[in-house]
C-alpha cells in the first residue's frame, strides 16, 4: 500500500504562485509513476501533469502548459507541483496519484491510477 499527503494549497491572487507538495509513504521500493489532477465544483477530474520515476519524462495538460511544472524528489519521497501565473479557472481541488510504471513512463489517464491523496484546495481570486 501507498499513502498519498498533499499540502501547499490555499488562497492566492490571479498572477500569483504556489506549490504543492505530495509526501508518498508505504510501499516505495517500486517505480511510481506520479500525476497531478484537479476538481472544481460540477466538473469532471482534469489531468494536470504527470512526471515519471526517473523525473525526465513529464506531461502537462494543455490548460497548464508553460505555467506548471511538476518534479520529484525520489530520496525525500516527495513530489512537487509549482504552479505560476495563476488564473482564477485553476481553482480546484488538486490530487496527487501514484501508479507503479517503468522508470520513464508517465501516466495521463486518471482511471489508471491506483492510489490517490485525500487532496488540497487551491482558490485564485481575480
Amino acid at each position: 500500500q501507498v499513502q498519498l499527503v498533499e499540502s501547499g494549497g490555499g488562497l492566492v491572487q490571479a498572477g500569483g504562485s504556489l506549490r504543492l507538495s505530495c509526501v508518498v509513504s508505504g510501499r516505495t521500493d517500486s517505480s511510481y509513476a506520479m500525476g497531478w489532477f484537479r476538481q472544481a465544483p460540477a466538473k469532471e477530474r482534469e489531468f494536470v501533469a504527470s512526471v515519471s520515476w526517473s523525473g525526465g519524462t513529464t506531461g502537462y495538460g494543455e490548460s497548464v502548459k508553460g505555467r506548471f511544472t511538476v518534479s520529484r524528489d525520489n530520496a525525500e519521497n516527495t513530489v512537487y507541483l509549482q504552479m505560476n501565473s495563476l488564473k482564477p479557472e485553476d481553482t480546484a481541488v488538486y490530487y496527487c496519484a501514484a501508479v507503479k510504471r517503468q522508470i520513464h513512463t508517465v501516466v495521463v489517464v486518471a482511471a489508471q491510477y491506483e492510489y490517490w491523496g485525500q487532496g488540497t484546495q487551491v482558490t485564485v481570486s481575480s
